[in-house]
């Protein structure tokens, strides 16, 4: 049970030595980041004065906690914020995300920073309902989409729907589609990525599949339109996946040499420059992208209480749909795929 604020600490001589941090987590049962975070807040005072989390205790030391040790649980809530509804029954919901939102609050997140803004709290105003199967954070969320990633996600009303939806998603039963763009063509017109993904572990950010023991991960690959552009060649792609792995899509497609376009964390540039092809008085301007090129365009399940098959779709966003015009105005060449 917390102890009531302010809550006063004697450091006894046998603790001569320790970091303050250290020496706080310990008896506070909490992570030294946690720790961390009050000494930056000035949550702890150390002989009232605040101090670094390295300050080396000499013993005899009076500590002073005037924040809780513990985050408060983290509980989404509702806000009013637009959706767009593509299907909707007493069991379940298809929603075209737009990029940039993401689709829960992170570990981490607290009330008052990260957990605003989120399809879950778009989601707990819209619905009257949602499935409890994913806990108070993730309520109604059977899968996810990357903050910068657009498209097709579905949710579920209640726990039933949840997790007959689940379970067509463990068994790889769901068809999902996206669309991408490139840098680079691709040597294949189409092929699978069969490449286990781990997290990183120097960029803990990023996924790779350089190490061994990662979760499985298949993706299949079917080049749509190459285009050579004053910016460069680019594939514009249709994936196919059988996993749904963290990033699964932007680390496979980047393992072969080809990241998405704006996806700057896995290889993409900031931002497109011209060249000036001959007899052009001019160079076209720089393009950037302020969201990754992808977009889940395309979603097929089986209604999980009438067994009914449902096939949904979303065209490209509007924002992608321009950034393909402007990069192809004025084209060297553009060779379409039959």
């Amino acid at each position: 049970m917390e102890q009531k604020l302010p809550i006063p600490l004697a450091v006894e001589h046998n603790h001569a030595g320790l970091r303050l941090d250290q020496f706080l987590a310990s008896h506070l049962d909490v992570s030294r980041a946690r720790v961390q975070e009050l000494i930056r807040d000035e949550k702890i005072l150390l002989n009232d004065s605040p101090a670094k989390p390295s300050f080396k205790l000499c013993g005899g030391e009076r500590i002073t906690i005037l924040g809780p040790a513990a985050r408060p649980p983290l509980r989404a809530t509702a806000e009013e914020i637009p959706l767009d509804i593509i299907y909707e029954d007493d069991d379940l919901a298809v929603i075209d995300k737009p990029a940039g939102m993401m689709v829960h609050a992170g570990a981490g997140a607290t009330d008052d920073a990260r957990n605003r803004g989120t399809l879950v709290n778009a989601l707990l105003h819209h619905f009257a309902t949602l499935s409890a199967v994913g806990g108070e954070v993730r309520p109604g969320i059977v899968h996810r989409l990357d903050k910068e990633t657009s498209g097709l996600i579905v949710v579920a009303k209640n726990d039933d729907a949840h997790r007959g939806l689940a379970a067509q998603f463990s068994r790889h039963e769901v068809k999902k589609k996206y669309i991408a763009l490139v840098h680079g063509w691709l040597k294949k017109d189409s092929g699978t990525v069969s490449a286990s993904i781990s997290r990183d572990r120097v960029r803990r950010t990023r996924m790779t599949t350089r190490h061994t023991g990662g979760r499985e991960a298949v993706s299949h690959y079917k080049v749509v339109r190459r285009i050579a552009s004053p910016y460069g060649k680019f594939s514009l792609v249709e994936v196919k996946i059988d996993t749904g792995r963290t990033h699964q899509i932007r680390v496979h497609l980047s393992s072969l040499g080809h990241p998405v376009v704006g996806d700057s964390l896995y290889g993409a540039p900031k931002e497109l420059r011209a060249t000036r092809a001959r007899g052009q008085n001019s160079t076209p301007p720089a393009l950037s992208l302020p969201r990754n090129f992808l977009h889940s365009a395309d979603l097929e399940i089986t209604h999980p209480r009438t067994g009914r098959n449902l096939q949904l779709a979303s065209p490209l966003p509007p924002e992608l749909q321009a950034f393909l015009a402007a990069m192809e105005k004025n084209n060297a060449a553009d060779s379409a795929k039959h």
